[in-house]
């Protein structure tokens, strides 16, 4: 699991309507602590992010997966990979595929 010491990070959470340089503690891939000069007992790997910022993940609203029907323009797998290494942790496929993602089964096929 993930266990990093995020160090002198400008941390924006509109949230907690927070924007301040800070420490963030994650523990086992979870957020265990924000604040400043944060230290822990466990091994972690430190990193200076100073002049860098921390921000919740990003959503897109509007993105072509194009999958189902045009894979070889792009597939879910690449799309969500490529917006997940751009910090989006949630995106939103339009409806422009063949077939359409119009009902339930075209729906269960995106999710899966």
């Amino acid at each position: 699991m993930l266990n990093v010491l995020l160090h002198n990070g400008r941390v924006i959470s509109p949230e907690t309507n927070t924007d301040a340089v800070l420490d963030v503690l994650i523990l086992d891939g979870v957020i265990a602590d924000v604040g400043r000069s944060l230290t822990t007992k466990k091994s972690v790997e430190t990193l200076d992010l100073r002049g860098r910022m921390v921000l919740p993940g990003f959503v897109d609203m509007h993105v072509h997966l194009r999958e189902p029907g045009y894979e070889h323009k792009e597939t879910i797998e690449t799309g969500c990979a490529a917006a997940a290494a751009g910090g989006f942790t949630g995106v939103c496929c339009m409806p422009n595929t063949n077939p359409p993602i119009d009902n339930e089964s075209v729906v269960r096929f995106v999710k899966r």
